[in-house]
């Protein structure tokens, strides 16, 4: 059975889940978002060229990864600064 995203959205959305059922799926996707970071963390350097596509204006941002943090990085762009998720960056 293979199931795409907007099948799964649907069945969380209109389902009979009980509260322990949305509990586990929630847990389950922070474990894989955390797993996504860590993979990500793994796979770049101070230096790297990367890009992040803004929440707030759909904007990307290129520039240059100037820091890891645990859970962040602080990416150096032409316009500034920025401190960004780990799981918003690509490498570029």
């Amino acid at each position: 059975m293979n199931l795409t995203i907007t099948d799964i959205n649907t069945a969380i959305l209109q389902g009979g889940f009980t509260n322990d059922q949305l509990t586990s799926i929630n847990d389950a996707v922070r474990f894989a978002r955390a797993r996504l970071v860590d993979q990500t963390k793994r796979s770049l350097r101070i230096g790297d060229a990367v890009q992040f596509t803004s929440n707030r204006n759909g904007s990307v941002y290129k520039g240059t990864l100037e820091a890891i943090k645990i859970k962040n990085a602080i990416v150096n762009t032409a316009l500034g600064r920025y401190r960004v998720p780990m799981n918003m960056l690509e490498a570029i």
